[in-house]
Order: C-alpha cells, then sequence, then structure tokens
C-alpha cells in the first residue's frame, strides 16, 4: 500500500507560510530539495524549537503530525561545511560561541556558590532570602527535568 500523504505548513520569518505535501518516509533532505531546489544548504529547518541538522533523518522520526509547523531560515549565503575533528574551531572568525550551551552550567554554578555561601555566612541570609534561593532551585530543577527528559 502506498504511504499516506500528510501537509505540513513551512512558515517564514516574514510570517508567509506554504504548504508541503510529503510522506512520513520522506527525510528532511527530501524536503529541502523538494521545496527548495538550489538552496538546500542555505535552509535552516526548526520545528519545536530544535533545528533540524540531519537531513537522513526522516519525518516519521521526529514525530511530526498532519498539519505541524516548520519554521523556515533562508540564509543569504551557502554556510561552509563544518570541519571535523579537533581543529573545528581553529579559525577564531569562522568559530562563533554557542551561548546557549553555556547558560545551564553558568546556573548551574552560580546556584552551587551561592548554596555554598548560604551554608557558610548562614547569619547573612535572611528567612526569605534562603526560601527565595530554595524556590529558585526547585523551579530551576523542574524546568531542566523537563527541558532534558525528552
Amino acid at each position: 500500500p502506498a504511504e499516506p500523504t500528510m501537509v505540513l505548513r513551512l512558515k517564514f520569518l516574514n510570517d508567509t507560510e506554504r504548504l508541503a505535501r510529503v510522506r512520513p518516509g520522506d527525510t528532511v533532505g527530501a524536503l529541502k530539495r523538494a521545496y527548495f531546489p538550489g538552496q538546500e544548504q542555505q535552509v535552516r529547518l526548526i520545528y519545536q524549537g530544535q533545528l533540524l541538522r540531519d537531513d537522513t533523518q526522516s519525518l516519521a522520526a521526529l514525530h511530526l503530525a498532519h498539519n505541524s509547523v516548520l519554521h523556515c531560515h533562508i540564509s543569504p549565503h551557502s554556510p561552509a561545511p563544518a570541519p571535523a575533528g579537533p581543529r573545528a574551531s581553529a579559525d577564531p572568525a569562522h568559530a562563533a560561541l554557542d551561548v546557549g550551551s553555556l547558560v545551564l552550567p553558568l546556573f548551574v554554578l552560580m546556584l552551587a556558590v551561592l548554596w555554598y555561601f548560604q551554608l557558610q555566612y548562614r547569619h547573612v541570609f535572611t528567612a526569605t532570602a534562603t526560601t527565595f534561593l530554595a524556590g529558585l532551585t526547585l523551579l530551576f530543577s523542574f524546568v531542566a527535568f523537563t527541558m532534558y527528559r525528552r
């Protein structure tokens, strides 16, 4: 039996939309080739906040449903392929600092330092400050576990 087709909504930065008819077995790369011919290397597809980097991944593996929205960003120029190995960031002009990957460790470090000071210098922390620190730690833990549980 033929694989059923589904419609995906391709949404662009200027809020325009384009409908794409695909099959769940199609890959991200096939979608780019079909709807952005000649621009495959310039197109970035984002689904639920995640950049779809792997062009060999099937749409079914992404759990896309009928009428799902894929956000599309088309770069004005083609990005250079990322070099492999330890010399990947040897050229500082092309190596962008991924600040997003540093936020979680820095926040954990900040909470650890605050808890250290709370335990070592208990007399400086009021009951309100300690309660706030405990609440912030619980909130952060909840958010971190729900984000990284996927």
